[in-house]
């Protein structure tokens, strides 16, 4: 089944680039030139991925992001011409899953177009394959107190309740957890739940990791169950 991206850049010429490219790789492409128009498209359509560019007329790219991301699970990759980290961690608290500042190559675009889609199917995959299984495998199933983590159905409860969960946020809490004790350097998560082609730097670990903390702790200002390690990464105590 081809995959549909969406792309969103207000700039013509970038604009059409970007499509025809992603076309020559096979991809069905949606474009839009402002944020409202990408907000209706994806509700429509519901792409794949979402190409977006943060300076749109009307309704920018953050806003588009914080708003479709409660609805819609796939990934997003945020374009600008700013190389603050104060647009990339914002991009990063709207939702964002990656970031690249223009100039850019469209060979690295691609590369990271198809990196993402990638473990998006190997996500989807993997819970169609154990959805299929009846049984539950104790082993998929990791509690701590309160806290469940179901990987048989990808699903975290705290007190028997359901938290709702981004993908990459459950990736990396499942990756913590199974790894109960074990000081994890920031470069390690970022490779073992990113991936080697992941080039957002290190400070996505630590965006969320707070949302993570958000959740699951009784105290998030005084966490008690992923701890940092300072000048290293983090531990999960459980």
């Amino acid at each position: 089944m081809t995959e549909t991206i969406l792309v969103v850049e207000d700039e013509l010429a970038l604009r059409e680039t970007i499509a025809y490219n992603l076309r020559q790789q096979g991809y069905e492409i949606l474009v839009a030139a402002d944020g409202e128009t990408a907000i209706t498209l994806a509700k429509q359509h519901q792409p794949d991925m979402m190409i977006l560019d943060i300076m749109l007329p009307n309704v920018d790219g953050f806003e588009v992001c914080r708003i479709l991301r409660k609805e819609l699970n796939l990934p997003i990759i945020m374009l600008t011409a700013r190389s603050g980290e104060i647009d990339r961690v914002l991009g990063l608290e709207m939702g964002a899953d990656d970031y690249i500042v223009k100039p850019f190559s469209m060979r690295e675009l691609l590369s990271r177009v198809k990196a993402h889609l990638r473990r998006m199917k190997m996500i989807q995959d993997d819970a169609d394959q154990k959805g299929t299984n009846e049984s539950v495998d104790a082993k998929q199933i990791l509690q701590h107190g309160d806290l469940v983590i179901d990987n048989n159905r990808r699903e975290v409860t705290r007190n028997s309740q359901i938290l709702t969960m981004k993908p990459k946020e459950y990736d990396l809490l499942h990756y913590l957890a199974s790894h109960r004790r074990t000081a994890l350097s920031r470069d390690t998560i970022l490779r073992e739940v990113w991936g080697w082609e992941y080039t957002g730097g290190t400070r996505t670990v630590d965006v969320h990791i707070r949302w993570l903390r958000e959740k699951i702790e009784p105290d998030p200002a005084n966490p008690a169950r992923i701890i940092t390690i300072h000048g290293t990464g983090y531990r999960f105590e459980g």
